[in-house]
């Protein structure tokens, strides 16, 4: 492939967002030139192991070097004297209740903005609260470098997908403080999609809060009527079915019920825009409504536990999938290890497996059993949980679920194939929005009598 303009991207920021974002960029045809502070990141990037795992992108990585057109380091101004122009991918770190530290952000940025010039330009994605790219652009005011063009292209990347949604976007949201600075980032944001949303800075980066924010809500919504699902008899899928159905909402709406929104990515940007509320004095009485919600749902799984293996104490539970989301091996914000360390509290042996993990940490090795497979995960338990939806779990066979002591499966998102469902026999089965299943009545009749 032909490089782009000729242009050297510097990729500053090399966690999933930075190094797919500068894999992606080279396969483009763009030279690219990743860096991060951290010595270990660049050591593996260098031998093409990324710091989270994400489907292709260590064979992209590693083509994209053997093709010349990618190269990491962590000298900062080693990585800016090569560019063009610098693309901020850093993550912007949250403490437990989602407050986005800026203060860290602009930390890690010091070492890249310390060199710039003038003929460089600078495009944001981290994700960060409206008002951050104003505050960069002052940063380099102090310097004379009004000049140099900030560009704020909020990160659209879905864990699992993140190569895809980066190569083929629906659209990319671009934000620009003056007109003419749409003619320095076309050239290079046209080889990435041809429909481009130009609007002013701040619009991009709100519209980013907008978009998880609407998402946050449409899952805590989808979940509130689940809930409500279950005490009336109703099936919250046939009720997803019939709303998706309507021309006002559309069948790619994001209703699905199951478990709570978990990670870091729709929550920060809620609690960005309740933050700005509180800061100017303007109530957000849905947005924080949402957060207390999906807390609540949180706790969906375990109370269904703790209502049916009265007391835990003693119990023997198995968790399958321990991963915040299917398609990687990141544990943070999981709601699968959030279980675990609640049940492990009350007193219950807790047993998993995962199919993207070799093992786990040493905090969470010290509570969790790890197993081999999911037949060795089963063995004993008085209960299954599903933790994450990965594909391995519709592998699951009827002969599996029978190495438990009671077949008794918490499925938030209802991700078991329904032919396991209907071969497994008296099965007590609970997911979000359904209630239990008929032959669960039979087994307890039956175990009673």
């Amino acid at each position: 492939m032909t490089p782009a303009r000729g242009i050297t991207i510097g990729v500053a920021g090399l966690w999933h967002l930075g190094s797919v974002t500068a894999a992606c960029l080279a396969h483009k045809g763009f030279s690219v030139v990743g860096y991060d502070p951290d010595p270990a990141v660049i050591e593996n990037l260098k031998q093409a192991r990324p710091p989270v795992f994400e489907p292709g992108l260590e064979a992209l990585i590693r083509e994209q070097i053997k093709e010349g057109r990618l190269e990491f380091t962590n000298s900062a101004e080693t990585a800016v004297s090569k560019a063009g122009l610098i693309w901020i991918t850093f993550d912007t770190p949250v403490d437990d209740q989602d407050n986005a530290d800026v203060s860290a952000l602009m930390r890690d940025l010091a070492p890249i903005l310390a060199p710039v010039r003038i003929g460089q330009s600078i495009l944001v994605s981290s994700q960060a609260p409206v008002g951050f790219c104003r505050g960069l652009e002052e940063t380099l005011q102090q310097r004379h470098l009004e000049r140099v063009p900030v560009g704020c292209s909020p990160e659209n990347l879905r864990l699992g997908k993140a190569i895809d949604v980066f190569e083929n976007p629906d659209r990319i949201v671009m934000g620009i403080r003056r007109p003419e600075d749409r003619g320095v980032f076309e050239p290079i944001l046209s080889q990435l999609s041809k429909e481009i949303l130009w609007m002013k800075t701040e619009s991009a980066e709100m519209t980013k809060h907008a978009i998880n924010s609407f998402l946050a809500t449409s899952v805590t919504l989808a979940n509130e009527l689940a809930v409500l699902c279950e005490e009336v008899g109703a099936d919250a899928r046939e009720v997803e079915r019939g709303l998706k159905s309507e021309s006002r909402i559309g069948p790619r709406a994001y209703l699905k019920p199951g478990a709570a929104f978990a990670g870091g990515t729709l929550a920060r940007d809620v609690q960005f825009l309740t933050q700005i509320g509180r800061r100017r004095g303007k109530s957000s009485f849905l947005l924080n409504a949402v957060l207390q919600s999906n807390d609540d749902h949180k706790q969906w799984a375990y109370r269904r536990l703790e209502t049916l293996l009265t007391p835990l104490r003693g119990k023997r539970v198995a968790i399958l999938g321990l991963t915040y989301k299917a398609g990687t091996d990141t544990l943070r914000r999981s709601s699968a290890v959030e279980l675990a360390q609640q049940l492990h509290a009350q007193g219950v042996t807790v047993q998993a497996f995962d199919w993207q993990l070799d093992r786990l940490p040493a905090d969470l090795a010290s509570i969790i059993d790890f197993k081999k497979d999911c037949a060795s995960a089963l063995e004993g338990c008085s209960g299954l949980v599903i933790g994450t939806d990965h594909p391995g779990v519709r592998s699951l066979q009827a002969s599996d679920l029978r190495r438990m002591v009671r077949p008794l499966v918490v499925d938030p998102n209802g991700s078991l194939d329904q032919a396991l469902l209907n071969s497994a026999g008296a099965l007590e089965y609970y997911s979000v929005g359904l209630r239990r299943r008929r032959d669960a009545l039979t087994h307890e009749t039956q175990r009673s009598s």
